[in-house]
This record gives structure tokens, C-alpha cells and sequence, in this order.
């Protein structure tokens, strides 16, 4: 397991990122607890989560997990999504990122958050009124780092822009979705964290299972995430989804390899990436994940790969400058 610089914070985490989304879901606590110890094994240092991951109950399994090595660790949450009836146990605005951090905290018996990750943008109020509620928290020390998940590149860099003229503290890593099937952020997100030195960890580098091998024009098993959960079978509905998934499996096995660990791998050989976020439901379906870190991803084998499918246009949309 290599260990790379997470954006200028001076941090230093594994090449995978273990996402914790089954834990007190898909995955019971036993479960749960097998595979951060194959994580670990692996050499894995970096966990992502959410308070809104089983309504807190990730958390709470990962906050069990953790005790007894948490310094060892780099762990991430998130905010903004909603935890509980009241029509302020949401959102984007002080008052609930500060009561959003203490309950995480208490979860994950911990006293501190290395990364916290606003889930969402907030349209329905300034970004100043984000940005200084994370100051705060920063400040407190009960937040390390600030993130961005599911941000657009405009709505990093303008966050950025603020934060560096009222000296606050930027937004460090950044959160997006990234697979051979969801490319779009090639065309800008990626240039901006590039350019920003902003750090990223990519979720759902497998496309939803899309990439696991099981999906094809004739290959539509009766279970799996894109069957089960009706957001996912919406995001992966566009034309042309299976068809790169068959020909993306076909490449797969004339390699020799499993098709899970050559889809973590090609995401996380872009310059720009700096750990893929992995996640499964037991050790079985971990396994191939973590295997990932021992293809070598080559240019022309990632050039290969990419081929598979279609690279969006460029942010200006000038195809002919595209080379």
C-alpha cells in the first residue's frame, strides 16, 4: 500500500479509502468489523463516513472499531444531509454544521474529525454562511480539514476565492463521483483540483457494480445496488451503460484480472486522484478492491481502458482543441 499527500495538508493516506456506508446496513457490526480489519491488513489508514450513513449507525460502528488506534487514522464525516424530523436537523448553515459535528463527535467517540466534508452544496443561503460556520469548528479544534462533496468546480474555486480573502480555512479535499461510466468530472473538477492543489477522494469507482463484472446488454442480475436502490439504477440508466460494462469486462478477463480491481485502479491512476473510495458489503466483495493496488496502471493501459467508453467534452466544448 502506497501513501499519498492529501492536497497541502501535510497529511499523509493510504492509495485506497475504505468508504463505510454498509456498516449498520448492508454489513452487521461483525461483518463491519471483518472488513476494517482486511483494511487494515492491507495497510488502509484513510475511513470515509457520514452522519447520515444508517441514520448515525456507521458511526457508531466505525467509532467501536477505531478505539484503541484512532491516532493511526485518518477519519472523514460528513454534513448536511438530514438526521431527524425537525426542520433544522439539516442544511448547510451554522447551526446545524456545529450541533452536526458534536453529534458525529459523540458517535464516533472521538474528539476530533480529520476531514469534514459539506455532503452537498446549499443553494437556499451564502456560501459565506458555510464557510465561517466551518471557521469555527476549524477553530475549535473539533475539525481538522474541510471538504466538499458533490460540489461543482465553480462552487470549489468561488469557496476557495471567499476563504483566502477573509483568511479562513480552505476547503482541502474534495468529494466527487468518478468511474469509467461517470467521467464528467475530467472536463473540470479534476483540472480545478489540480490546479488548486486540492485533494480527492472518488466514490463509487465500480460505477454501482456496474463495472463488477455482473452487468451487461444480457447480464441483468435479480439483486445488486443497481437493482435494489432506485437512485442508482436512475444515475447509471444512460444509453451505453451495459455495453461499456460487457466490453469493460471482456477486457478485464483477457487480463487475468478481476474487473472490480482494474475499475479502482484505472480511477486511481489519474494524476489528479489522489485515493479511490472502496466500499462492499463483506470481505469477499472487498477483497477485489483491494487487490487494485497491485495492477500497474500503465498510460497505455489506462489509455486502453478509457477508450472503453466516452470522454466528455472538453469544459470549453471546442472539440477541436481537444488534440
Amino acid at each position: 500500500m502506497k501513501y499519498n499527500a492529501l492536497g497541502t495538508t501535510g497529511v499523509k493516506v493510504s492509495e485506497l479509502c475504505f468508504g463505510t456506508m454498509s456498516f449498520g446496513g448492508d454489513a452487521n457490526e461483525e461483518e463491519s468489523g471483518r472488513m476494517y480489519k482486511a483494511c487494515r491488513k492491507a495497510g488502509v489508514n484513510f475511513f470515509d463516513c457520514a452522519d447520515v450513513y444508517n441514520a448515525g449507525k456507521s458511526e457508531e460502528i466505525l467509532g467501536r472499531l477505531i478505539a484503541g488506534e484512532r491516532d493511526d487514522l485518518v477519519i472523514t464525516s460528513k454534513c448536511h444531509g438530514p438526521m431527524g424530523d425537525d426542520v433544522n436537523a439539516r442544511g448547510s448553515n451554522r447551526r446545524h454544521i456545529v450541533r452536526a459535528v458534536e453529534a458525529s463527535l459523540r458517535r464516533l467517540d472521538t474528539d476530533r474529525i480529520d476531514v469534514l466534508f459539506m455532503h452537498r452544496f446549499d443553494n437556499a443561503l451564502p456560501l459565506e454562511e458555510t464557510l465561517r460556520a466551518l471557521e469555527n469548528v476549524v477553530q475549535s479544534g473539533k475539525v481538522l480539514y474541510i471538504g466538499a462533496s458533490n460540489y461543482a468546480a465553480w462552487q470549489v474555486a468561488r469557496a476557495l476565492g471567499i476563504s483566502e480573502r477573509r483568511g479562513w480555512s480552505r476547503i482541502d479535499v474534495i468529494q466527487p463521483m468518478y468511474s469509467l461510466l461517470k467521467r464528467q468530472v475530467e472536463s473540470e473538477i479534476l483540472p480545478m483540483a489540480a490546479s488548486e492543489n486540492v485533494g480527492v477522494i472518488t466514490y463509487s469507482p465500480v460505477g454501482g457494480g456496474a463495472l463488477s463484472g455482473k452487468y451487461g446488454p444480457d447480464m441483468h442480475p435479480s439483486d445488486g445496488r443497481l437493482v435494489a436502490n432506485k437512485e442508482y439504477a436512475k444515475r447509471y440508466s444512460v444509453e451505453g451503460t451495459y455495453e461499456t460494462a460487457a466490453a469493460f469486462t471482456a477486457f478485464a478477463k483477457e487480463m487475468g484480472v478481476h474487473p472490480v480491481s482494474l475499475a479502482v485502479a484505472w480511477v486511481g491512476s489519474h494524476p489528479a486522484v489522489t485515493s479511490p473510495i472502496v466500499g462492499a458489503r463483506n470481505v469477499d466483495q472487498l477483497k477485489p478492491a483491494l487487490d487494485s493496488v497491485n495492477i500497474d496502471m500503465t498510460p497505455d493501459l489506462r489509455a486502453e481502458i478509457s477508450a472503453l467508453s466516452k470522454a466528455p467534452p472538453p469544459a470549453t466544448d471546442r472539440f477541436e482543441e481537444s488534440g
